[in-house]
């Protein structure tokens, strides 16, 4: 099986039915689903499938609340160069492609991403490494997209290259589903192509549920791992797909038992036509306020919420210190446990 990339490849494995409707939401972003993850949907629950829902169009796309942006989290207003965003002094995001191997219906960056994606031509690629290098305060690089584990390990091992020959740049981080996706692209060629020679490299892979770690893929993530490449995950946070306790659960102890350290939990983005994928805040605290209490410190995430207009993240998680009621004078606190426990404690 090829990658499914149309309604009618979709169709054909049973995945959707014939409704005009969905092409209007087809119509929003591009479809891709690999032959790994579709492997892993099941047939017979597709409305409830946590794999399925991710990347299978729906109708309800459609629908576009007034809340929602075409560019929810502010990249092109913190754009100083093509394929550059800069919205922290030490950090920058670099974009060099907008191709992934798969395309997720929540995806915030669902108005650039896709075949024929505003990738960089080799003179902007070289204007936005000229900023990195004019930037002192730059000392980590973020390659992002799009998935740039879908670049020719040959390229990709230049611009590592490239990047790890400007002094400043200490961290290099990778964002990637391409381990949970389509694993075999995670060859020795692309692994070598990785290791820089002075800085540090970290990959971040995004992975929604337990399921997605196949045997292909926690190969994959072995593979990166035993190259000496510390793992992080990020998670969003969806409706209908891993919005309850037990579900949460299981996927940050299976990342952790792979070698991945749970990282960020993102409450979903004001994406276009994605109201269907959210929840409210409120309800991602209860859910980490119950993760607390359930799982080891090694498998907790950080809640966050992406301020919407290129304002950062910032933790939204539950708080467990308050204000004692009965101190007559500010000499106390209350401190709840993980359990729901309350205690008293010196200010």
């Amino acid at each position: 099986m090829q990658t499914l990339r149309t309604l009618k490849a979709l169709e054909r494995e049973g995945l959707v039915t014939a409704d005009p409707r969905l092409a209007e939401a087809a119509r929003s972003m591009a479809i891709a689903l690999t032959p790994e993850l579709a492997e892993l949907i099941d047939r017979k629950d597709l409305a409830r499938d946590p794999i399925a829902r991710q990347f299978v169009p729906d109708i309800r796309e459609t629908e576009v609340a007034p809340e929602e942006r075409d560019d929810p989290i502010g990249d092109e207003v913190r754009s100083p160069v093509k394929g550059i965003v800069h919205r922290y002094p030490d950090r920058v995001l670099l974009k060099p492609l907008h191709v992934c191997p798969v395309y997720c219906r929540f995806c915030f960056r669902r108005e650039k991403v896709g075949p024929g994606g505003d990738a960089l031509s080799a003179t902007e690629l070289a204007a936005a490494l000229a900023y990195i290098r004019d930037h002192a305060e730059i000392w980590e690089v973020i390659l992002t997209g799009g998935d740039p584990l879908m670049m020719a390990p040959r390229r990709l091992g230049q611009l590592i290259d490239a990047l790890d020959g400007i002094p400043h740049v200490t961290v290099i981080r990778v964002h990637t589903r391409v381990p949970i996706a389509d694993a075999g692209r995670v060859t020795d060629e692309l692994v070598t192509a990785l290791k820089p020679k002075r800085a540090g490299l970290w990959v971040g892979i995004h992975c929604n549920h337990a399921r997605e770690l196949s045997p292909p893929a926690r190969a994959a993530l072995a593979r990166l791992a035993d190259a000496g490449f510390p793992l992080l995950s990020q998670t969003v946070l969806l409706a209908g797909i891993n919005d309850d306790v037990e579900t949460l659960c299981a996927l940050m102890r299976a990342l952790v038992s792979a070698r991945v350290k749970p990282y960020y939990l993102h409450h979903p983005d004001l994406v276009r036509g994605t109201g269907h994928f959210r929840v409210p805040i409120a309800r991602g605290q209860a859910l980490m306020k119950a993760l607390r209490g359930r799982l080891s410190g090694l498998a907790q995430p950080t809640y966050v919420l992406d301020v919407p207009g290129g304002h950062g993240k910032v933790p939204v998680g539950p708080a467990y210190l308050g204000d004692d009621p009965d101190a007559l004078v500010s000499d106390a606190r209350i401190v709840e446990d993980a359990f729901g426990g309350r205690h008293r404690y010196p200010a």
